[in-house]
């Protein structure tokens, strides 16, 4: 059985709100944590 077309389009948008278009932005500390996980490498 098939989806609603209104069903399928509430999906869609909240797929596309969900989205963060240039990555999730990051606060200075977490650039901080994730570099010093890689010099644990």
């Amino acid at each position: 059985m098939t989806k609603s077309k209104r069903q399928e389009e509430r999906e869609w948008k909240a797929r596309k709100h969900a989205q963060n278009p240039h990555g999730k932005v990051r606060s200075f500390d977490e650039i901080a944590d994730q570099a010093k996980k890689n010099d644990d490498k």
